[in-house]
């Protein structure tokens, strides 16, 4: 009953939050990015996670929390932004014949968001490491070659990417 009671004081405060807050984190929002629909998605993206997060402290200082969180999505939205715009110029690139239809389009483009959420946080010579094996399949002396280290750096890296790489999983997994 405890745990019931501690839930409903934690919804009841995000609710607070919400109400309170809502209108300026969407106007901050909305200068920064210079765009109302982005920002009033990234705000309600800004309280899902609020939402899902385990933190159940209070909040000392509500703006300055919020801007945080809303900084953190602005990333990952630009991020995924730019992905996007760079798959769709490659895209361009192709002749007409060969380009995919839009459900495999949106497809490889989810593919491409989850990839880079993967590697989110890998250092720069481990991503390029990994995405040369994985994507090009250079070996790994062609790797070492290419960006001009050592044979035992790109393990290092390989082994870095892969520990990663399962580490996301098992912490992203659905059942």
């Amino acid at each position: 009953m405890a745990m019931l009671t501690t839930s409903n004081a934690h919804h009841s405060a995000l609710n607070d939050l919400y109400q309170q807050h809502h209108a300026w984190l969407r106007n901050w929002l909305g200068f920064r990015l210079n765009c109302r629909f982005d920002a009033e998605d990234l705000a309600q993206d800004t309280f899902m996670r609020i939402l899902r997060s385990t933190n159940r402290e209070p909040i000392q200082r509500p703006r300055e929390f919020l801007a945080t969180i809303a900084k953190r999505v602005m990333v990952d939205f630009i991020r995924r932004k730019t992905l996007e715009r760079a798959y769709l110029e490659a895209l361009a690139q192709l002749p007409e014949q060969e380009m995919p239809g839009e459900d495999e389009r949106l497809a490889v483009l989810e593919t491409l968001q989850e990839v880079d959420a993967m590697l989110d946080g890998l250092g720069t010579r481990a991503k390029q490491a990994f995405l040369l094996a994985q994507l090009e399949g250079l070996e790994y002396r062609d790797i070492a070659l290419r960006l001009g280290v050592s044979l035992s750096s790109v393990k290092k890296y390989m082994a870095k990417a892969m520990e990663h790489c399962l580490l996301y999983r098992l912490t992203h997994e659905t059942a």
